[in-house]
């Protein structure tokens, strides 16, 4: 089994970057995390955070870019991913009005493939991160998030599997991290609980539901390469959440104590 890099979602830590954007980073590096995905770039420079990431120690895995700058700036995006030294631009969802139905899904679908296939000719990759919606239409005989990367090569389309939101949907996230072995590079280590109105709360890890030592042995075994810790909401101040599901992500895969 390959060593997998541990990461976090600055998502999980926007308010933080909002307001100290350097010192989030700081103390992300400082709590042991070796890598991070972008959520926003909060008007910052390629070079500033590249500047600001390199000075910390640490990784650039990506970043979620959402479907209007993928459409409307790609180039830009691309050139922005390449400056900083990350390797995946990521979209982290579709609206409602275009995933309602069958030919909206089959327009993204394209778009997709199109947008794969031009990132990959610079040399980086794209990806797809799902929600629970995906689950929610069949698309000639399979879920959206099935017919989605089957409309496309691997190298075009990569997988950033949330496993929360997976097990959310109803389906098991063993099996379909299993079934996507090897275009699987980014995983989205996340954890919940149903409030009483069946509602999702996003927990620190091992605080939920979810088979998490389950899904870290899995993930080994499919190739992934970042383990990337996001919490959508936090019960606690977010860089205690993080510090808290780090401290639990080390006691069940110990290497996570030591960078790349």
């Amino acid at each position: 089994m390959q060593r997998m890099g541990i990461g976090v979602q600055l998502y999980t830590l926007r308010d933080n970057m909002a307001a100290d954007l350097p010192g989030t980073l700081r103390q992300v590096a400082a709590l042991g995390y070796e890598g991070v995905e972008f959520a926003g770039y909060f008007g910052r420079s390629a070079e500033e955070l590249r500047a600001l990431a390199d000075e910390y120690g640490l990784k650039v895995i990506g970043a979620h870019v959402g479907l209007a700058n993928l459409r409307n700036n790609l180039l830009g995006e691309i050139e922005f991913m390449k400056t900083l030294g990350g390797s995946y631009i990521v979209c982290p969802g579709v609206p409602l009005e275009e995933r309602n139905t069958v030919e909206g899904w089959k327009k993204l679908f394209a778009f997709f493939r199109e947008t794969g296939e031009e990132v990959r000719k610079h040399g980086l990759q794209f990806g797809y991160h799902n929600h629970a919606f995906e689950f929610d239409l069949q698309v000639d005989g399979a879920y959206a998030f099935d017919a989605l990367y089957a409309s496309a090569a691997p190298d075009a389309i990569q997988v950033e599997m949330d496993v929360c939101w997976v097990q959310a949907a109803g389906q098991d996230p063993l099996a379909y991290i299993r079934r996507y072995a090897n275009r699987l590079p980014l995983l989205h280590l996340k954890d919940f609980s149903r409030n009483e109105d069946g509602s999702m709360k996003t927990l620190e890890l091992g605080q939920g539901v979810v088979d998490l030592p389950g899904v870290i042995a899995a993930s080994g075994e499919a190739g992934v390469k970042w383990l990337i810790v996001e919490q959508d909401n936090c019960q606690n101040p977010p860089l205690a959440s993080i510090e808290n599901s780090l401290n639990w992500l080390k006691q069940h895969y110990p290497v996570a104590e030591g960078a790349n």
